[in-house]
């Protein structure tokens, strides 16, 4: 016998809400996982739990107008009722963990709503094209929001992407740096190789490249608050010598290198511009060369509908952005001539990474004001890592790095 879900609000009347509530309240009924208290405007309280262990939150509407944009606008309305204060939660992370999990019982009833929208975001996310001049603009969107912003919640590398851990520890540097020590490992570099990072950010693994492994490395980034932050570093560590920083798209360099690393700057490239982006990189490898790649991708089931809806992310946070899914990262890669190696996810460490990353943004709010960012600017960001975070516990995004090489010269 299939369980059901449990709608735990006994004879609480539905009478007063809108079309666009009683429709979120139909959905919830036919939830599978974890359990939601949802409270109303006006003090009513709606309980759903389903049948399958999950998430457990409760959430606050504050204004029937919250429901309404969730409702027409996806996970971009859910994103803006937030940023305006039109609800709130007890655990944001697991209230949108609770969301990705139970999607699909949704999805039908709101697939007629969600259509009117939908165009409008994908023509927004299509002027956000990445060629030269619009990849420097999507960058400087994100990155360019100032070098002591990010120092306030980084680790003191200013490491942006996952980290891995060991299963025992929570030293975020030190899960920083075993990532790295991996993609070196998988690239195998040697002292006095040449080596390539494409979107070097502040500069931290290209100078532990450097100091531990003894390459000479040349880093490339299109934000000018990366660039300057990333040259100071290699001078204040005395490796000018050996570490090259360069404001430089990645589609005008012209050299070759014996090994290659990029991690987590695919998912800025855009759709359209994959097969430039591997064709430069077989282009750039020499002779026995590799390339090592950390890249998010989204599961292959959920492609298509990712592309017909661009998200919260794409709008908000990393315009002209696309997660591949891991079969297309392969498919393209391999009609450029690039054979795949060694995938390795670590989705879970990612959510831990975001998870650190929200309590040092969290306790250092009053200093994030100080800078000059505004209440809806604190509740987009706060969003951005529960979102993020939520999306890899689910196993709807992942991480994984991996190994490419030429399959033919």
């Amino acid at each position: 016998m299939t369980r059901r879900t449990q709608s735990l609000t006994g004879d609480v009347s539905k009478s007063g809400i809108d079309v666009f509530g009683r429709g979120l309240l139909a959905s919830l009924e036919r939830v599978r996982y974890g359990e939601l208290r949802l409270r109303w405007c006006d003090g009513r309280t709606f309980v759903f739990r389903g049948p399958d262990p999950g998430p457990q939150t409760s959430v606050s509407v504050i204004r029937p107008s919250a429901v309404r944009r969730a409702i027409l606008g996806g996970s971009i309305g859910l994103a803006e009722a937030y940023m305006q204060g039109a609800w709130e939660t007890s655990d944001l992370t697991a209230t949108l963990e609770f969301s990705a999990a139970n999607v699909d019982a949704a999805r039908e009833r709101g697939r007629k709503l969600l259509a009117p929208l939908n165009p409008l975001n994908r023509a927004i996310h299509s002027l956000r094209t990445n060629t030269k001049r619009g990849a420097k603009r999507n960058i400087c969107f994100h990155y360019d929001l100032g070098n002591e912003f990010y120092r306030l919640w980084l680790d003191p590398d200013m490491t942006y992407s996952a980290a891995l851990f060991d299963g025992t520890d929570t030293d975020l540097s030190a899960a920083q740096q075993r990532k790295w020590d991996r993609l070196l490992d998988l690239l195998d570099v040697r002292p006095g190789q040449s080596l390539l990072e494409i979107g070097c950010g502040w500069g931290g693994f290209a100078i532990h490249a450097a100091k531990t492994r003894g390459a000479r490395v040349t880093g490339v980034t299109i934000s000018e608050e990366q660039l300057a932050w990333a040259r100071q570093r290699v001078a204040e560590e005395g490796l000018g010598s050996q570490v090259e920083i360069r404001h430089q798209d990645y589609r005008d360099i012209a050299e070759k290198y014996d090994r290659v690393a990029s991690i987590e700057m695919f998912e800025a490239v855009g759709e359209r511009y994959w097969p430039t982006f591997f064709g430069k990189l077989n282009d750039v490898l020499a002779d026995g060369g590799r390339a090592a790649l950390q890249v998010i991708t989204i599961e292959n089931a959920r492609l298509d509908a990712y592309r017909r809806k661009p998200d919260f992310i794409q709008r908000y946070i990393f315009p002209g952005g696309m997660l591949p899914s891991p079969e297309a990262f392969r498919q393209t890669a391999e009609r450029a001539g690039l054979r795949t190696e060694d995938p390795f996810f670590f989705g879970h460490d990612y959510a831990q990474t975001l998870n650190t990353w929200e309590q040092r943004f969290s306790t250092t709010v009053a200093r994030v004001r100080a800078l000059g960012f505004d209440d809806r600017f604190e509740r987009m960001w706060r969003f951005y890592l529960a979102y993020c975070q939520a999306g890899f516990r689910s196993g709807s995004i992942d991480v994984m790095q991996v190994v490419r090489r030429p399959a033919r010269r």
